[in-house]
């Protein structure tokens, strides 16, 4: 390109026939490299412009497609925002709706519950009532092997066999029926309190006894004829009292010992104040 250049130079020259001086020759030359450079320069420049231009373009398409991408991602995520805002809506509306049917619930439960505590704390003052009447009316007969306590709200009245009845027979002695006498005076005085009457046994096998086989008939026979003096004798309502055996199978003491086994030989007589009105208030 230099000699090109300095070849037209030259000609250029030589046609319009001026005759230059070395001084001026020279610094004609020194011009012509100095265009060259520039020119040099310049087409670097111009290419490094059009490297430049290529990667902003490329970078341009790039920034283009992932802008696309993110409206796309922003729409979807718009849609899913509205969608999830409307259910959420519907939602809070359905969980503000149950919660104050909880809410409502809660308060008649809690309102129940009151009825119910009231209820409970009326049978446990009447089955106070009613143990510090059993203890005062059969103090005479505790030395005999008679007990009044209160477990779970029932009265427990606890006679052994030796208060009731003769070794090894289901009638009652004279001893055993005034204690039941006094408490058929109790009782009838108390309408609203229903009586279960419980045999119980030692583990000693039944010997020589004739009709009666086993544990199981001498707890059974022996209160029954508890419910029978209570209700034939002192006219107790019929309706109000049962009769159980449970045998030797709900002992107090060990059975290995003589005095276990008496403590086991007893008769309990379980009180309890009637719970109707509990009772249809749990139904409701």
């Amino acid at each position: 390109m230099k000699h090109l250049f300095f070849a037209g130079f030259i000609a250029l020259l030589f046609s319009s026939c001026v005759v230059l001086s070395p001084k001026k020759y020279k610094s004609l030359l020194a011009k012509q490299d100095s265009l060259a450079m520039g020119w040099k320069d310049a087409q670097r420049d111009g290419d490094n412009l059009s490297k430049l231009i290529t990667d902003l373009r490329r970078d341009t398409a790039r920034l283009h497609a992932d802008l696309n991408e993110y409206q796309e991602r922003y729409a979807e995520m718009e849609g899913n925002y509205l969608k999830l805002r409307n259910n959420s809506s519907q939602e809070i509306n359905k969980l503000s709706g149950n919660v104050n049917q909880l809410a409502e619930d809660l308060k008649k439960r809690e309102q129940r519950l009151k009825e119910v505590e009231e209820i409970l704390r009326k049978r446990d003052e009447a089955s106070n009532q009613l143990k510090t009447k059993l203890q005062q009316a059969l103090l005479g007969f505790t030395k005999s092997g008679l007990s009044v306590e209160m477990k779970n709200g029932k009265v427990y009245v606890s006679l052994t066999d030796k208060l009731l009845f003769p070794s090894g027979s289901i009638i009652i002695d004279e001893n055993g029926k005034r204690a039941l006498t006094e408490l058929a005076k109790v009782l009838k005085q108390q309408t609203d309190i229903n009586i279960a009457v419980e045999g119980h046994t030692d583990s000693q096998k039944i010997v020589n006894l004739g009709q009666i086989k086993d544990n199981w008939d001498l707890s059974v026979l022996r209160a029954t004829s508890v419910v029978r003096f209570l209700t034939v004798d002192q006219n107790l309502e019929s309706v109000r009292t049962t009769a159980t055996g449970k045998g030797e199978f709900q002992p107090l003491a060990s059975n290995t010992t003589a005095e276990g086994r008496s403590k086991n030989r007893r008769i309990e007589i379980v009180l309890s104040p009637k719970l109707d009105e509990l009772y249809d208030l749990i139904k409701n």
